[in-house]
């Protein structure tokens, strides 16, 4: 039928002969999407690391190599092609081409078609046994098995070898067997027969009709001792003897089984057609349960994984890969590529404290879990991550015990989070595999403070910081920052520092703005992080002056600025300007030996921190009169609150006639 591979023995034998050809290195399951529009058969060169797949709808074969990558398509005229099958010695693909009724013979060394043999009306399949090619072939109602004679120089075809098949039959054949086995796809029961084909003629030993229903995929073992059947039911791959066709076994999957692959080995690659499932199952053998199993993602768009196509499995003959044909819902086809696939998968589960103090015992526990199970004593390296080991740190190794758990302990030496990872390294039956959990280690809280908290300081002032920081294992470093207030100016790291041998570290910053100041310290292995703060208030700068007067002279106690009755005073204010800033502007009048409040108004300053106010009115009857006005800044009602409230100094003036 296809899918044998060229054998271990032979494959090594042909790669001794030729130094350019080597194996090349296992990877990790990967997959390629096939120029294809309907799959037929797949069969794997591994002389020439390539994989051939018949796409009977676009009449070509797609030849990739052991990526998956796309190297060739052979679209000669194969309108049709479906069964596939390679020589002993891989150096020829034979492929069974329905609409031609012909096989068509390709040199696989150049991937180019040689010749073709004229058989019978719509070839399905094709299989080598007893030095000959078989191939079953016909329409409804006229099914048949006929056979080339490949010794020949002219490649006699012989047809009508067992015409009692309602369908072309679906063949196969162990390497170098002489028993041919037979199945009929899509009926309902399936017809299974083996035949001695020694003689170059088909004759029957046995049948059946015990295999199920819609037969999708067979293959003979490679010791040509059974056959392994995949029919939509019964829901798993049936196992008959050649010889008598009575039943030997069977390899439990799920609903609905539509392919089957052997290795040379023996291993078993069973495959279904099924959504929600495992996609392929793995059997070692003799054994009747999955070493492995894989599931096909979702690349479509419905809610179903992608799907198995049936004989859509074909091994690598070292058993290095398995490579699987799939297809999803918007009819895209993929090769997949699945690396180790005789290996069990490996599991490991790892379950630390989630706290422990700092220098205490502490017990790890775990499990390795894996369809073959490791041998009592198997070690497992043991690795701690800490602040102190952030590389890691390998740890006596752990055992596993006759149920696949362990157990060990440790004795933190750091604290934070301190994550243990087990790893089992794999071997020639399983994968590697390894797991982690983190502890979260106990650690002692330093003393960290900073001076100078909730003071207020004039405008420009040069203010000394000092952080101190009390005792730590082997961190003695720490950050100062400042953050002035407003948006426009950012949180800034002004000293990095280890603090002297008092534990302190200063930082004189020259204050325009209330700041908020931060000590930082990142922690060590025994001490955790820390922060403290101090926010200081800083005034603004107030200058007030008075123009338009005539004289200046002390009286009263102060200063005043005499104007004559016809002049208005020109109070001018400077101060550190900011977005939307206004300064407070008040004005009083003294009375019978107190001074008497106007309404306050505010007035913005401009771009350059200038407010200017004029003082306008009747002066005729401020005459004699004494009079004051402030200009202040207001933490929060000037228009901002990046300064702390300031008063400017009260400018005294009267007017004259």
């Amino acid at each position: 039928m296809r899918k044998r591979s060229l054998t271990a023995a032979t494959a090594l034998a042909v790669l001794c002969g030729s130094m350019a050809l080597g194996a090349t290195p296992a990877a990790a399951d990967s997959s390629r999407v096939l120029p294809v529009r309907q799959t037929g058969d797949i069969v794997v060169d591994a002389v020439h690391q390539q994989v051939f797949i018949s796409d009977p709808l676009n009449g070509k074969i797609v030849v990739t190599d052991y990526t998956g990558k796309v190297l060739k398509q052979l679209t000669t005229n194969l309108s049709g092609v479906h069964g596939l099958e390679l020589s002993a010695d891989s150096g020829t693909l034979y492929a069974a081409v329905q609409d031609l009724d012909a096989i068509a013979v390709i040199d696989t060394a150049s991937d180019t078609e040689t010749g073709r043999y004229t058989v019978g009306d719509k070839p399905l399949s094709v299989a080598l046994a007893g030095g000959r090619l078989w191939f079953g072939y016909g329409g409804a109602a006229a099914g048949d098995i006929g056979s080339v004679d490949l010794t020949s120089e002219t490649h006699d075809v012989t047809l009508g070898q067992d015409n009692s098949w309602y369908a072309a039959p679906l063949l196969d054949a162990a390497p170098g067997s002489t028993t041919l086995v037979a199945g009929a796809p899509g009926q309902s029961p399936v017809e299974l027969a083996s035949y001695d084909v020694s003689s170059g003629t088909a004759t029957k030993l046995a049948s059946t009709r015990e295999a199920g229903d819609n037969l999708g995929d067979l293959q003979v073992t490679p010791d040509g001792k059974d056959v392994v059947v995949a029919s939509g039911a019964p829901y798993y791959q049936q196992v008959f003897r050649t010889s008598d066709l009575n039943e030997d076994g069977k390899y439990v999957t799920d609903a609905y089984p539509n392919s089957v692959a052997i290795a040379p080995d023996g291993t078993v690659a069973a495959g279904i057609d099924g959504s929600y499932d495992p996609d392929v199952y793995i059997f070692r053998p003799g054994s009747g349960e999955a070493v492995r199993t894989y599931d096909f993602p979702n690349t479509g768009t419905s809610s179903g994984s992608d799907l198995l196509a049936d004989s859509g499995l074909a091994w690598a003959p070292d058993g290095s890969r398995l490579f699987a044909v799939t297809s999803n819902s918007a009819g895209t086809y993929s090769l997949r590529v699945l690396t180790a696939p005789t290996k069990a998968l490996t599991t490991v589960t790892v379950d630390a404290p989630a706290t422990a103090a700092r220098a205490k015992k502490l017990t790890v526990k775990g499990k390795v879990t894996t369809k073959a199970p490791l041998r009592a004593g198997t070690r497992l390296t043991v690795t701690r991550t800490d602040l102190e080991s952030p590389r890691g740190r390998t740890l006596p190794a752990a055992a596993v015990r006759a149920d696949g758990t362990f157990s060990f302990t440790d004795t933190p030496p750091a604290g934070g989070k301190v994550r243990y990872t087990v790893a089992f390294a794999g071997d020639a039956e399983h994968t590697a595999g390894s797991g982690t959990d983190s502890v979260a280690v106990s650690r002692a809280r330093p003393r960290l403070t900073i001076d100078n908290n909730r003071k207020v300081y004039s405008y420009g002032k040069d203010v000394r910081f000092t952080a101190h920081l009390g005792a730590t294992y082997k961190n003695r470093t720490v950050e100062i920052w400042a953050d002035p207030f407003g948006g426009d100016k950012p949180n800034k790291r002004v000293r990095t520092g280890k603090v002297n041998s008092h534990g302190d570290l200063s930082v004189t910053l020259d204050l325009r703005r209330d700041t908020k100041v931060t000590a930082k310290f990142a922690g060590d292995s025994r001490y955790t992080s820390a922060t403290a703060t101090a926010t200081v208030g800083t005034q603004v700068s107030v200058s007030t002056s008075i123009s338009g007067h005539y004289k200046a002279r002390s009286t009263w106690g102060h200063t005043y600025y005499f104007f004559h009755k016809t002049r208005n005073p020109l109070v001018t204010t400077k101060m550190p300007y900011y977005w939307n800033r206004a300064q407070k502007f008040e004005f009083e009048v003294y009375y019978q030996g107190r001074w008497y409040p106007g309404d306050p108004a505010y007035f913005k300053l401009s771009t350059g921190g200038v407010s200017k106010v004029n003082i306008t009115g009747n002066h005729g009857e401020d005459v004699g009169w004494r009079f004051r006005v402030r200009s202040s800044y207001i933490d929060g009602a000037s228009g901002d609150s990046v300064n702390s409230t300031t008063h400017g100094a009260w400018k005294y003036f009267t007017f004259t006639k």
